[in-house]
């Protein structure tokens, strides 16, 4: 017993800091030009969500196809070279990106009003990081450039474009879509704050956010519900 108590969490990593941000690099490199495709595609989303269509379609796809990427390039081809684990990753992210794809285009049970009010507005801002602040953390923990995480092609910002995506959704938030990213936030901030990774915090304060967000988002929509007009003439009624 006491031997085990002597362990901490890095005993269990599979790989260290250093192989962990070298693959990065490695990746990048072989992936080029691949990184500038997904900023354009980044920028799609975010110009189709300004114009404030309520089907995104387009959105939807251009985000399943970032998690099938991910999941087959990333997860298999290279992560898996460092953690068995990377290949139950890949499932999980093919999984959300054909759910995203059958709720969001093939049912079209989406609509999207991202300045609706604030959380819809926090859920932009949020993709806002993710497409353009989060790249720029890198060098900011001491990181070199060519270890940059890229939205499309890297997890971690897919994920948080995800999130917030998905809190641009008009009325209940879709559970069902949000899962598969918190549970991979609060993956990613436990093998960074494993590491010792200053930058740890980012993914498990996002995702509890986000998940806050969603909750208020909810109990705004039932709080409506229940003083909508026919629901208060109902209640009338039966006062009667």
């Amino acid at each position: 017993m006491a031997d085990w108590l002597s362990y901490t969490p890095s005993d269990f990593l599979l790989f260290s800091a250093r192989t962990y941000y070298r693959l990065f690099e490695l990746y990048n490199r072989a992936i080029w030009p691949a990184q500038i495709l997904a900023l354009l595609l980044g920028l799609v989303i975010l110009w189709r969500l300004h114009r404030g269509s309520l089907r995104q379609g387009v959105v939807m796809v251009i985000l399943a196809a970032g998690w099938l990427w991910t999941a087959w390039v990333y997860h298999l081809e290279h992560y898996d070279t460092i953690n068995w684990a990377a290949r139950y990753f890949a499932i999980a992210f093919v999984i959300e990106a054909v759910l995203l794809i059958w709720t969001g285009v093939v049912r079209g049970q989406l609509s999207f009003r991202p300045y609706k009010d604030w959380t819809s507005r926090s859920g932009m801002g949020l993709f806002v990081f993710a497409l353009v602040v989060q790249p720029l953390i890198v060098p900011l923990v001491g990181r070199d450039w060519t270890q940059t995480e890229i939205l499309g092609v890297a997890p971690d910002p897919t994920v948080l474009a995800t999130l917030g995506v998905l809190l641009t959704v008009d009325k209940r938030p879709p559970w069902g879509l949000m899962v598969i990213p918190l549970i991979w936030c609060a993956l990613s901030g436990a093998t960074l704050w494993t590491m010792g990774s200053p930058d740890a915090w980012v993914m498990p304060v996002v995702a509890l956010s986000a998940l806050g967000m969603a909750v208020y988002r909810l109990l705004s929509v039932r709080g409506q519900g229940r003083d909508s007009p026919i629901n208060a003439q109902a209640n009338n009624r039966s006062v009667t």
